[in-house]
């Protein structure tokens, strides 16, 4: 029934609609978070949405509580790599449109000896979140705390906490078949 409903909401839905179902779901595990995940955007007008997709935002990889790689994207050629978030520019939120980040995407595989990284960025943590206890992934230098919460084995539902926004951004990661998905170097 809950994967029904983050579907119903799909691909896009209110501020509160997401909250409510958000509220509703049961704590994500970090032993359920290990492995690699593809992202998606659940988009409430928000104003990053659009812009990770723009972007060739991939998603999220998950090696260990304290080995995140918290920021995944795919180069026009199909390779998924690591971005150190401290190299994205998120000071130019609201001031991009989407359509030209979209159309910048194509650099993404001449910038990304500038962007890579090999290093984990984030780590797992438990935290206490609209007054439940889940699984959280704090970044090593920004101020966003991403929050989890279950939907299935397969699927969870993220809330990204920026100081930055007042509002939450939300986002979806389902895992990656362990078959497809191949370990970052470290």
């Amino acid at each position: 029934m809950t994967i029904d409903q983050l579907t119903a909401l799909e691909p896009a839905c209110s501020r509160e609609a997401a909250l409510a179902l958000f509220d509703s779901l049961a704590p994500a595990p970090a032993t359920q978070l290990t492995g690699r995940w593809h992202g998606r955007e659940l988009a409430t007008g928000h104003q990053l949405d659009g812009l990770l997709v723009a972007s060739g935002w991939y998603g999220k990889q998950f090696d260990g509580a304290d080995s995140v790689h918290p920021l995944l994207f795919r180069d026009p050629s199909g390779d998924v790599f690591a971005v150190d978030p401290q190299r994205v520019p998120l000071g130019l939120v609201g001031k991009v449109p989407s359509k030209a980040v979209e159309r910048g995407r194509g650099m993404l595989g001449v910038l990304k000896p500038a962007l890579r990284t090999r290093r984990y960025r984030a780590r797992l943590r438990a935290v206490d979140h609209r007054g439940v206890v889940t699984t959280a992934m704090v970044y090593d230098h920004l101020a966003i705390i991403d929050v989890f919460r279950r939907v299935d084995d397969d699927t969870v539902l993220g809330l990204m906490d920026y100081r930055t926004f007042p509002d939450p951004y939300f986002f979806v990661l389902v895992r990656e078949n362990a078959q497809d998905a191949a370990r970052l170097p470290e």
